[in-house]
C-alpha cells in the first residue's frame, strides 16, 4: 500500500495498469490525447506488481486496473475516468493537478 500511495504521487497523473489490458490501453490513449504525458505502472512487469495489484484492489479498485490517480488522488477505474471525461470534468482535474496547462 506505501508503495502504490508513494508512487501514485510522484506525477500529476498516474495509471497502474497491465501491458495485456484493453482497458489500460484505451484509458492510456485518452490521456495522451488530451496531452497529458502519464506516469505508467505496468504491474505485469513490476517485480512487486501482484502485492501492487493488491493494494490497489484494498482501495477498491475493481478490477486493480486500469487504476488512474491524478494529483496523488485516487480517482478510479475506466469508467470512473469515461465517465469524468464525457461530463467535462477530467480537464479540470487534470489542470488542477498540473498536468495540463491549457
Amino acid at each position: 500500500m506505501d508503495r502504490v500511495a508513494k508512487l501514485a504521487s510522484q506525477k500529476a497523473v498516474v495509471i497502474f495498469s497491465k501491458s495485456s489490458c484493453c482497458m489500460s490501453h484505451a484509458i492510456k490513449r485518452l490521456f495522451y490525447e488530451q496531452g497529458v504525458s502519464p506516469a505508467i505502472y505496468e504491474l505485469d512487469e513490476e517485480s512487486r506488481g501482484k502485492e501492487m495489484e493488491w493494494a490497489l484492489m484494498r482501495l477498491g479498485c475493481q478490477p486493480s486496473v486500469p487504476a488512474v490517480f491524478i494529483g496523488g488522488k485516487f480517482v478510479g477505474s475506466a469508467n470512473t475516468v469515461m465517465t469524468l471525461h464525457l461530463n467535462g470534468s477530467l480537464k479540470k482535474l487534470l489542470k488542477d493537478a498540473g498536468a495540463l496547462w491549457l
